[in-house]
């Protein structure tokens, strides 16, 4: 069968993300006998016209459309970006007739909704890499796919969804899948996913809807395989996707201690939840190459950590960050506000708290996108800010009673003199 993937994705928010999901999905393809084709638009001047093309020349038996994110979280100008998916499905449908099937991370989180939205022939709901391939065999023989785990039809109840036990069992891409051709191999950051799952259960987090709650690892060798592959063909930052590197801890220092042994002379950029991490874990992260971290403490009050239902509180935030600073690691801090609970008093501490922390810069957003089946969702159907059938899939916020007209102005205020705030 000749498959075609798209990566829908065109928005760049905080740098150019290379579709790591997707190459994996086409690399799985192409190992189970299949012709694979991947156009990332990203990177495509005219969209529109370079989906013609692949069209017209490679003329697919199936193809495959990735859907990234679903909007940009920004309570104050959101911005919705599936009408421009809506508009490549169609263009798909009209050139083609080739069945047409939705997944990714965004997707993943509204399967039912972004399925009818989309008008999409099929979805799939998670890890793509065993499921593509058996579902694109099935349509090569004409066979039934509505039993497939993690399938999505029109009207057609999902048969549950499955994850992959072993991530070794499943290939990693090529640099010629992941990375457009001419790409500026000095500056490009190049996605790096060793571990999947998360069972932390951050009120308002949806990986658990994309990843599931169960950790579940590839082996530090055939990471740094693949690091090695990439930096011999030129690549040298790299950025570890994993919802939380250093989790758990043990695993962390493995991975480490093996790239510091493979000498590759890299640059690492990784997400950390300030808790469970030591001396000696920084200094190996730091040894390994790793020059930035994104500390995800989203709030300077124990009070309202506690309602994110966060397993550590501020001091341990504050050790954290000055163990990553004092190893020479940028340290690049969230704050979340808005959510249920926060007042006047708990944003100000917040605030304070980040200025005490020094950190090399700080990203703040106001008011907290709600992502179903999570306990914000619950919270804000209990408080009437949804109504229980909403599907959430247009982006809606939680906002704090009193704080709607305060916060952005004392944001924007605080943001003046504070240039590492973005």
């Amino acid at each position: 069968m000749k498959v075609l993937l798209i990566s829908a994705n065109m928005e760049t928010m905080n740098m150019p993300p290379l579709p790591l999901g997707l190459a994996c999905v086409a690399a799985a393809t192409g190992r189970a006998g299949h012709d694979v084709a991947l156009i990332n638009l990203m990177f495509e001047e005219d969209a529109n016209r370079a989906i013609r093309s692949s069209l017209e020349n490679f003329c697919p038996d199936v193809i495959g459309v990735s859907v990234r994110n679903v909007d940009d979280q920004n309570m104050e100008r959101p911005r919705f970006f599936l009408d421009s998916v809506r508009e490549v499905v169609a263009n798909c449908r009209s050139m083609c007739r080739a069945p047409v099937i939705l997944g990714g991370a965004g997707y993943s989180i509204f399967p039912e909704s972004a399925l009818r939205y989309l008008g999409a022939d099929m979805g799939i709901q998670g890890e793509g890499e065993v499921v593509f391939p058996a579902l694109v065999e099935r349509i090569a023989r004409g066979a039934q796919v509505s039993d497939i785990p993690g399938i999505y039809l029109p009207g057609v109840p999902a048969v549950g969804r499955s994850f992959e036990g072993n991530l070794d069992d499943l290939p990693l891409p090529d640099a010629g899948l992941l990375i457009p051709p001419g790409a500026d191999r000095r500056n490009l950051w190049v996605p790096v996913q060793s571990r999947r799952g998360c069972p932390l259960d951050c009120t308002f987090c949806s990986t658990s809807a994309i990843e599931g709650r169960p950790i579940r690892r590839r082996s530090p060798d055939r990471i740094v395989r693949w690091l090695t592959d990439l930096r011999e063909t030129g690549y040298r930052n790299f950025n570890f996707v994993d919802n939380t590197f250093n989790l758990p801890p043990s695993y962390a220092k493995a991975l480490c201690r093996r790239i510091i042994r493979a000498d590759l002379d890299i640059r690492l950029w990784c997400i950390i939840y300030p808790k469970w991490i030591d001396a000696e874990l920084v200094d190996l992260m730091a040894r390994a190459g790793c020059r930035q971290v994104s500390l995800g403490f989203e709030s300077g009050s124990d009070g309202i950590l506690r309602t994110f239902n966060k397993q550590f509180g501020k001091e341990e935030v504050r050790a954290v960050s000055r163990m990553f600073g004092e190893a020479g690691v940028e340290r690049r801090g969230f704050l979340l506000l808005g959510g249920p609970g926060e007042t006047k008093d708990t944003v100000e501490e917040s605030l304070s708290f980040a200025d005490s922390l020094n950190l090399e810069s700080l990203k703040i957003t106001t008011g907290i996108r709600i992502y179903p089946r999570t306990p914000l969702a619950r919270t804000a159907i209990a408080g009437g800010v949804l109504g229980p059938e909403e599907d959430l899939l247009k982006p809606r916020f939680y906002m704090a009673a009193g704080l709607g007209d305060w916060l952005p102005e004392r944001i924007a205020a605080y943001s003046v003199s504070r240039p590492w705030v973005n």
